[in-house]
Parts: C-alpha cells; sequence; structure tokens
C-alpha cells in the first residue's frame, strides 16, 4: 500500500464521520488536496481519526475503512470471518447461493463477493480499493471451504469478464438451491454474477402467494420469480424479458423444478410494448411482479428514474385484476423508499387504482445496511392490493 498522506477535513463532517458513515464526497473535500489512487489516506476532522482510499475519480473521494489502524492482512481477514458468521442466517435454510460481502455493510467498501457454491466472484466499485484485493483473496479462501476465487472484471465497452484469482475456475453452469428452488447459474456470461441474489426472500414471498393464480413476472430475467410462484401453485405464468437468452434459461428453471415450461408461457419482447399490447386486448393478471433493471446510474438521472418507474407500473397496475396483488421493486439507489411509493402513488392514480400496501420490504440479510449509511437500502419490494375506484 502507497505511502499514507493525511487530510484535514472540515469539522460540519464529524457528526457523520464519527456516526460511522463511509463516504466523503469530493466536495467535501478542501481544494488542492492531491493523493493517488489507492493511497491510504489519514483522516482528521477535529477530534475523529479515520483513514480511508482515496479515488481520484469518483463523486466519493474516500472511502472510510477504519476508526482505528490502517488496514492490513489481519484487519482484512477479521473482516472477512465476521461476515462469514453473519452468513449462518442463510446457510441453515439451505440456500447456496448468496452474498458474502455487502461492500460498506460489512464494512469493506466498495467490495462484493458472492458465494455461489464453493466458487466465490469478487466484483469491485472503485480503483481505490484495488490494494486490499490480495489480502481479501487470501482471506476467503482461508475462511471457506472454498474451490475457486475469481473476479468479475469490467471491459472497457461495458460488458465484463471473469478472471481467476485463486484455485481453479467454476464450471459453465452451476446448479443452486434457494428456499427450496433449484436455478441454473452461468457465473461468465449472466448479469450482476450470475443471479440477482438480493430478491430470495421477495421471492420466496412470492410463492406463498401464487396459489391458483394467473402470473405475470415482468423483466423476468432467468425466472426466479416464475419458478416460485409455478413452486407455490400458480394456475399459469406469463416470464417477459427482452432477453431471449434469459427466457431460455428461464424455461430450463422451470423443467429443472419439474415443471413442463410448454404449459406456460414465456415473451421475447420489451415489457413496454408487451403491456401496452396486453392492456388493449383487455388481458389481466391475479398476481402481477415488477421488477425492473435500475433506472438511473447517478443523482443527476434520479427524475428520470422516477417517470420510468411511474410509467412501467400504470402499465403495469392496467393488467392486473382489480383486487389482485401488485409487488413493485426498484434497485435504483438514488430512489428512497419514500420516493418509490409516491411513484406507485402516481401510477395508481393514472391506472385508476388504489393501492393497499399489504408488504414492504428491502433486501435480505446478507445485505445488511450500516444504521449510519441509509445510501446502503437500494432495494425496495412493496407489495399492495389494486382496489378498483368505487
Amino acid at each position: 500500500m502507497n505511502p499514507r498522506v493525511a487530510l484535514e477535513l472540515p469539522g460540519f463532517l464529524k457528526r457523520s464521520l464519527a456516526g460511522g458513515h463511509p463516504w466523503v464526497y469530493r466536495d467535501h473535500v478542501p481544494a488542492g488536496f492531491q493523493a493517488t489512487t489507492g493511497q491510504l489516506v489519514e483522516v482528521r476532522c477535529g477530534a475523529w481519526r479515520g483513514y480511508g482510499l482515496w479515488d481520484e475519480q469518483s463523486a466519493i473521494a474516500l472511502r472510510i475503512v477504519s476508526e482505528t489502524r490502517p488496514p492490513d492482512a489481519e484487519w482484512v481477514r477479521r473482516r472477512v470471518r465476521q461476515a462469514w458468521e453473519l452468513r449462518d442466517l442463510v446457510r441453515t435454510s439451505g440456500t447456496t447461493a448468496y452474498r458474502w460481502i455487502f461492500g460498506e455493510g460489512d464494512r469493506l467498501p466498495g467490495i462484493t463477493v458472492d458465494l455461489y457454491g464453493a466458487f466465490a466472484v469478487v466484483v469491485t466499485y472503485s480503483p481505490a480499493v484495488e490494494p486490499l484485493l490480495e489480502w481479501l483473496i487470501a482471506a476467503l479462501a482461508e475462511v471457506a471451504p472454498l474451490e475457486g476465487i475469481c473476479r468479475r472484471v469490467s471491459r472497457s465497452e461495458g460488458s465484463s469478464k471473469l478472471e481467476l484469482a485463486w484455485g481453479r475456475l467454476p464450471p459453465r453452469e452451476i446448479v443452486i438451491e434457494e428456499n427450496g428452488m433449484r436455478l441454473r447459474s452461468n457465473l461468465f456470461e449472466g448479469q450482476k454474477t450470475g443471479l440477482f441474489l438480493d430478491h430470495r426472500d421477495n421471492r420466496r414471498f412470492i410463492r406463498d402467494l401464487a396459489s391458483d393464480k394467473e402470473v405475470l413476472n415482468l423483466f423476468a430475467y432467468t425466472g426466479g420469480f416464475s419458478v416460485q410462484a409455478a413452486l407455490g401453485g400458480a394456475r399459469h405464468v406469463t416470464s417477459v424479458d427482452v432477453s431471449a437468452a434469459a427466457l431460455g434459461a428461464a424455461r430450463d428453471n422451470f423443467e429443472l423444478n419439474g415443471f413442463d415450461p410448454d404449459a406456460h408461457e414465456f415473451v421475447d419482447q420489451d415489457v413496454f410494448e408487451y403491456l401496452e399490447h396486453a392492456n388493449s386486448r383487455a388481458r389481466r393478471f391475479d398476481l402481477v411482479i415488477c421488477d425492473p433493471p435500475s433506472f438511473a446510474r447517478s443523482q443527476k438521472q434520479r427524475e428520470a428514474a422516477l417517470h420510468a418507474y411511474r410509467r412501467v407500473n400504470t402499465l403495469g397496475l392496467r393488467v392486473t385484476r382489480p383486487g389482485g396483488l401488485y409487488a413493485a421493486a426498484s434497485c435504483t439507489s438514488q430512489v428512497s423508499p419514500k420516493d418509490f411509493i409516491d411513484s406507485l402513488a402516481d401510477a395508481a392514480r393514472q391506472a385508476k387504482r388504489r393501492l393497499q400496501i399489504l408488504h414492504d420490504a428491502g433486501q435480505p440479510c446478507d445485505h445488511p445496511v450500516l444504521a449510519q449509511h441509509p445510501e446502503g437500502r437500494y432495494l425496495k419490494f412493496v407489495l399492495s392490493r389494486a382496489l378498483p375506484l368505487d
């Protein structure tokens, strides 16, 4: 790790830093301060002291890693072991794929590690954390009985690739267990690290609601919500996604769980177009799940994201049978839980429905959120009953 430099921050940040907030934004750094990306910074703010890793490019200039000592191999090992012990809450359910390290929530900011059976996938969100990776890889291999550790590395054109960091590469396809459901995952080509692990509890929740219902799953990806609905006794499941490859995987996952995919429907189409067409044909569903990708990558895109949520949920509510159930999700961190519910209320008004919120959830326990870092709660999942106007 590069020799550390010292930085004195404005006094108004002391309460936030002393409370445990792990970020210092660039516009809070005094003009003229210079350091290289990945350099350790000894931070001072009044009587408060801490250590952070500097990022020359990000809006988050400093990620605070410790308040007591500079990080070293033992410091990283302790963080990794604490995170592993917390995941006992997940492993006891028989689930074999989950998030082992959730960045700031596990006090390893800018780093996530997902586990698929005996294989760990590491993703970093800032080059500033690169100095920690050698220690991290060693700690992962020491703490858990792994066969391989890989890194998902972004390419310049926006795609990503899987690189071996320790042990051996995983097979092209891994079958994982999740709350009584089996799913195939391709760690080389799947979105995120292979699956969207953060909806695990929400998928299980949908299973308990699906009995004898006609279900519509929008932005279905590889069919996690769809399969859980089928396992819950859904009469018929329609899965819609713009990716034909994802829907092919969804069909495979139906077969893997003992269902005939031909008894259900898989629609390769833009979700907005599908909903417009379905509404024009007066197609209605008892249970609709709408889990779109993130609509914003920065705070500047927040208003556009809220507009997109209002539009897609208006369309989704129009094809929900009056009195039916509507599950809406958002993974856009720039949209707060309150803003998301407000957007749902606007969508309901436009769709001529009254929403009765029955369940309001977020991410599961393997995605912990520091009390001092509400930005870590990015996932919103709201189940409502769509009542007619009367």
